[in-house]
């Protein structure tokens, strides 16, 4: 038996077994990371520098892709090591820094994504409030209490998770640390607080939930009420890239989260976990810019002048 203070280290899950396969898993998490440091950072860069994007919903994309872009800095890079190198360990301090960081930029995006919601149904279903209820001022505002109870929330939960004894080993059944990892190896009667804890967040997140759904509804009910085919066309343009950046980040976590035991393989874990924590951070910036044509516009700009300015 062992506690969590005799702990220096954890053993994460290895991608493959294989040499072979673990230079092909380096190789697609170098793509996909390299996609999406470089779609996020070209959003972040077209935004800070496009004063005609400077608006309510070009601002929470940039948090957007400030958050996507903190998820994936820290899962994938000691997942590339580990693959490279041929090892598995991660130490204590690492873990509990991936855990909160991970815990934090998750909650901090869907926060986002609710604000987002919202921004879309003043536009479209209060359009003549827009600028009152979403002034600089109250965007500052909402996207400062996003990532500031995002912070809080992971070091609640950090702080509760890794004071836990921890009696079952120290191998991770995940190439890197979250929670319900760390609770497999604590003891049985003692991982009640942080349930209790995860309950909460998980009351919090559906509430959010039923407020995107509530509201897409009125959205959807608004749009099919325009008169002109272009209006509707327009309106739904930018919420469809919205929608299905929530639909991605939420069936996804869903999936991996509350799939049945008996439906529990090793190599499905791992296939859902890279699905929820690797690929929408990638996905996010093609999915918001192909439907929008001032961002794409923005985009290209941003890079023509940088080959014309070489």
């Amino acid at each position: 038996m062992s506690n969590s203070s005799s702990i220096s280290h954890f053993l994460l899950l290895a991608l493959a077994d294989t040499r072979q396969l673990q230079l092909l898993h380096f190789c697609l998490f170098l793509g996909i990371s390299l996609a999406a440091l470089l779609g996020n950072g070209l959003i972040i860069s077209a935004v800070a520098c496009g004063h005609h994007l400077h608006t309510p919903m070009f601002f929470f994309l940039l948090n957007l892709a400030l958050s996507d872009l903190g998820s994936i800095c820290t899962t994938v890079p000691k997942a590339m090591h580990n693959s490279l190198w041929d090892t598995s360990t991660i130490s204590y301090s690492g873990c509990a820094a991936q855990l909160f960081f991970f815990t934090f930029c998750a909650i901090a995006e869907y926060s986002l994504l609710t604000i987002m919601c919202y921004d879309r149904y003043v536009s479209i279903c209060k359009p003549l409030h827009y600028g009152t209820l979403l002034g600089s001022r109250a965007c500052a505002h909402m996207a400062a209490a996003a990532w500031a109870s995002a912070f809080l929330n992971a070091l609640l939960h950090t702080a509760n998770t890794f004071s836990l004894p921890l009696c079952h080993g120290n191998a991770l059944g995940q190439f890197f640390c979250e929670i319900p990892q760390i609770l497999k190896l604590s003891c049985s009667t003692s991982h009640l607080r942080e349930l209790g804890l995860i309950t909460v967040s998980a009351c919090l997140a559906f509430g959010c939930f039923v407020f995107i759904v509530f509201s897409y509804v009125q959205i959807f009910r608004a749009v099919l009420r325009i008169p002109s085919e272009q209006g509707r066309h327009k309106a739904f343009s930018t919420c469809l890239p919205h929608l299905a950046v929530v639909s991605l980040f939420l069936s996804t976590i869903m999936i991996a989260h509350l799939k049945l035991p008996s439906m529990s393989y090793p190599s499905l874990d791992l296939a859902l976990s890279v699905l929820y924590s690797v690929v929408p951070p990638a996905l996010n910036p093609l999915i918001y810019s192909l439907r929008n044509q001032e961002l794409k516009a923005a985009v290209w700009t941003l890079v023509t002048g940088c080959f014309q300015g070489h």
